[in-house]
């Protein structure tokens, strides 16, 4: 166990105070010697191979990844990590494949989407989180596609400040945003709000 302990503790320190039985075996560290750190070390056992540090921060996101690992972020949530809302939002919202059973989600109150497998992985990035943790998530461009997309059903002050920031932001890529516009067919709506935007 000596020998194996500074190994967990990098584990646990990378993670941000998570420390997953599927790193820990694949470092060569046995079932018994990770059970034996967790419980030396007071982990607590968030789910199935997940334990957390008590001296750690709680990450939402970032567990509910660990849990579900073919989501990806995307509407009001790709948002808020992209520094596009202010607030963070009441729900929680994903993409997943068309076909993908999400109701374990959805009990949750999570807001799921689907879409075509070819479409899935379009834009499809990561970020970190607030609390350092990497996380997949949809770029701007194809969270904003998203989000014109949806344009009904959000909220109208969430919609035109994302659309602000986003058409203000330095790191913009209007080409990618219309290609991304072209393969989700909906080039006419996504050039309109970006020629009265720009």
């Amino acid at each position: 166990m000596k020998k194996k302990e500074p190994v967990l503790d990098y584990l646990i320190n990378m993670g941000n105070g998570y420390l997953l039985t599927a790193e820990a075996l694949s470092h060569g560290i046995s079932r018994p010697t990770i059970a034996e750190y967790v419980k030396k070390n007071h982990l607590e056992k968030l789910a199935k191979g997940i334990y957390f540090s008590p001296d750690a921060w709680p990450d939402d996101l970032y567990f509910l990844y660990l849990q579900n690992r073919r989501i990806i972020f995307s509407h009001e949530t790709a948002l808020y990590l992209h520094g596009f809302m202010e607030r963070e939002p009441i729900r929680t919202y994903v993409t997943v494949k068309a076909g993908y059973n999400a109701t374990h989600l959805r009990e949750k109150g999570i807001c799921v989407y689907q879409t075509k497998s070819e479409l899935y992985g379009l834009g499809a990035s990561s970020i970190l989180t607030g609390y350092g943790n990497k996380v997949p998530v949809y770029d701007k461009e194809r969270t904003i596609c998203d989000l014109i997309k949806v344009k009904e059903k959000t909220d109208i002050q969430i919609f035109q400040t994302a659309m602000k920031e986003y058409m203000s932001s330095e790191d913009k890529n209007i080409p990618n945003l219309m290609l991304y516009a072209s393969k989700l067919k909906m080039e006419d709506k996504v050039r309109l709000y970006t020629e009265v935007m720009l």
